[in-house]
């Protein structure tokens, strides 16, 4: 029998990843821990798609870690997410129960999977000025000339690039990525697969469903509350272009046109790290989206024993 000391659930935006793992919680006395850059924020529901109600199946509560522990406007790292992310595991091992790390942001994943020492990363003002002036699509470049592990999923606002680059040559200089004082994991990691076309209309259909929960007020109160338009623009994705469009940058319609092809993009990113992921040596059981819950829990008992 596979002795397994955690459960890894990841895939693509839209693929049905909470409600598999909450399931899987459930039937394996599991509590999660969210593996989503965005979802550690109060205040930022919708937008980060924390689609709270899934974590009730039949009226029994699932536990849950790294949902909503900061507070909006903080910007949350990847050495935190590790240091969280271990003391999660630590302690619901301590009751017993199985952690299930669940989320779509790959690096997050990878940094819980393979144990690197991660570094708080210091902010580097020459090399910021060096950047200041250059496109997206110029840092994006930059960004993929570097060898190491560094975050090109939830890159889609030049900010967010540049600290993305500034982590990468970091690490290029102060290479401190052997193993930490880490628990000994023995995952079993899971990937939904899911095929383009479907992904897409998940993707539009969930888009408009969020528009309709009241995404547009969820960021005009986060604004409201005192947050800049630049910190949310930050987050990337629907915190970005909702805010364009309330500040008059965007029309609405231009909004969610360019939000839609935004998270088709990051969802095409997020696929290439995860087979980055392969070929870095992390193996991943790939179960079909499309199969009924059933059938995929099936699969997971399965793979348990």
């Amino acid at each position: 029998m596979a002795f397994y000391n955690l459960l890894t659930i990841l895939g693509p935006t839209a693929c049905g990843k909470t409600t598999l793992a909450a399931n899987a919680a459930l039937a394996l006395q599991g509590e999660i821990i969210s593996a989503d850059s965005r979802q550690v924020y109060r205040g930022m529901n919708i937008g980060t798609g924390k689609d709270l109600c899934e974590y009730t199946i039949n009226g029994k509560p699932i536990q849950t870690h790294l949902i909503d522990i900061v507070d909006a406007g903080y910007q949350y790292n990847v050495y935190e997410f590790q240091r969280d992310f271990v003391a999660a595991f630590n302690e619901i091992t301590d009751r017993g129960n199985l952690p299930i790390l669940c989320g779509g942001t790959g690096l997050y994943l990878e940094t819980a999977l393979q144990g690197y020492r991660m570094q708080e990363v210091p902010e580097n003002p020459d090399l910021r000025e060096q950047l200041a002036n250059k496109t997206l699509t110029e840092l994006e470049f930059i960004l993929q000339t570097y060898k190491q592990l560094h975050n090109n999923t939830d890159v889609d606002t030049p900010k967010r690039a540049i600290r993305a680059i500034e982590i990468a040559e970091y690490y290029q200089h102060n290479p401190e990525r052997e193993k930490a004082t880490y628990p000994t994991l023995h995952p079993l990691i899971v990937g939904l697969d899911i095929n383009r076309e479907e992904r897409r209309r998940r993707i539009t259909q969930r888009l408009e469903q969020r528009l309709q929960e009241g995404l547009v007020d969820e960021v005009r109160s986060l604004l409201e509350k005192g947050l800049s338009p630049e910190s949310l623009i930050y987050y990337g994705l629907e915190y970005k272009y909702v805010t364009l469009y309330l500040t008059n940058i965007l029309t609405y319609e231009q909004m969610v046109e360019q939000l839609e092809i935004a998270i088709h993009q990051f969802a095409k990113r997020q696929m290439t790290w995860f087979r980055g992921m392969e070929r870095r040596g992390i193996p991943i059981h790939w179960v079909d989206a499309m199969w009924t819950l059933e059938k995929k829990l099936d699969t997971l008992a399965q793979l348990f024993t």
